[in-house]
């Protein structure tokens, strides 16, 4: 029997109240913070790349700012979960259950 795929919760920047948060680099902010949580592990040296964790990344989705963060993050690190969650209900985001589809490339 396979374990069900982790859940994802899109923070969107968009307040409680219906306005936009600021500043406007919020998503990369947060997202870059938990980088290092990667399924490797942090990988140091030359050889490391840039970039975000894939249990934490943000997107654009209908013009609005979103951070996805996959749930695994909670059993690999259940305080940078914490804080992922405590920023999005301490600056009053909306937070919703999804699941992103990739997108199709039609071939060329």
């Amino acid at each position: 029997m396979t374990s069900p795929k982790p859940r994802q919760y899109f923070i969107q920047g968009i307040t409680l109240e219906g306005k936009t948060f600021r500043t406007s680099d919020w998503a990369e902010r947060l997202a870059g913070a938990m980088s290092c949580f990667r399924p490797d592990g942090v990988q140091g040296g030359i050889g490391a790349l840039i970039g975000y964790s894939p249990y934490c990344v943000p997107r654009v989705i209908n013009g609005v700012k979103c951070v996805i963060v996959d749930e695994a993050l909670r059993v690999i690190e259940p305080m940078a979960w914490d804080l992922v969650m405590h920023f999005a209900r301490d600056n009053s985001l909306q937070l919703a259950e999804a699941c992103l589809i990739p997108e199709v490339r039609k071939p060329q």
